[in-house]
């Protein structure tokens, strides 16, 4: 049986779709841009739960990737709280199986993480051990506040904190520019997409035609 179709839904399959179809433009710059974006809006995320610059334990840390996710329908708990490191796992993805349509999406919740942990804690080094996108079960994430060679990741740490009163979502004149520049080229492969269809159809129209003459 099908999922009910919901506003959550529809999104979830439109991002998706969208940041598909980007990743066909752009490459392996998507993940580029998605991580930029992921360490953006940890930051604004992070608004909601406290002042900035508080430093957070690793308890606290959990505790808030944990509800931000579920906040925004995940279904993600803690299963380690270390000193050095927290772990959790998911049986659920905020974007649905719908994510297994961009796994590079995956690159959020990676940015997101490790931001958070580069602005709070210190440093942020983020492993994603098993993603439901990729086909795995379910979802573990490994993040590590000190330098470690344990595992492989991707580190995030001098992340700026942006001043009292800014916006995080301001981005830089050159990367507003460039991104721009790319959307266009994936607006552009949409239109083509969509004349390619009309075509098909017309043709399919014409053939009918003939057929029952």
């Amino acid at each position: 049986m099908r999922d009910k179709l919901s506003g959550t839904i529809f999104l979830s399959k439109l991002i998706t779709q969208y940041a598909h179809l980007h990743n066909r433009t752009l490459g392996s710059k998507a993940e580029g841009y998605i991580q930029q974006l992921g360490i953006k809006t940890g930051e604004w995320i992070e608004s909601f739960y406290d002042e900035k610059g508080t430093h957070w334990t690793p308890d606290q840390y959990a505790r808030v990737i944990v509800d931000l996710k579920n906040s925004i329908g995940g279904h993600f708990h803690i299963t380690e709280v270390h000193e050095d490191r927290v772990i959790v796992k998911a049986e659920g993805c905020p974007f649905g199986e719908a994510v297994k349509d961009a796994p590079h999406l995956c690159m959020m919740t990676s940015s997101v993480f490790g931001g958070i942990a580069s602005r709070r804690m210190g440093y942020g080094k983020v492993n994603l051990r098993k993603r439901i996108a990729v086909g795995d079960a379910g979802c573990e994430v490994a993040i590590y506040f000190q330098p470690t060679d344990e595992e492989e990741g991707i580190v995030y740490e001098n992340i700026p904190i942006t001043p009292e009163q800014g916006d995080p979502f301001i981005w830089e004149e050159e990367t507003i520019k460039a991104l721009g520049e790319e959307l266009r080229k994936s607006d552009d492969m949409v239109m083509e997409l969509v004349e390619e269809l009309d075509r098909l159809r017309s043709e399919v129209e014409e053939l009918k035609e003939k057929s029952s003459i």
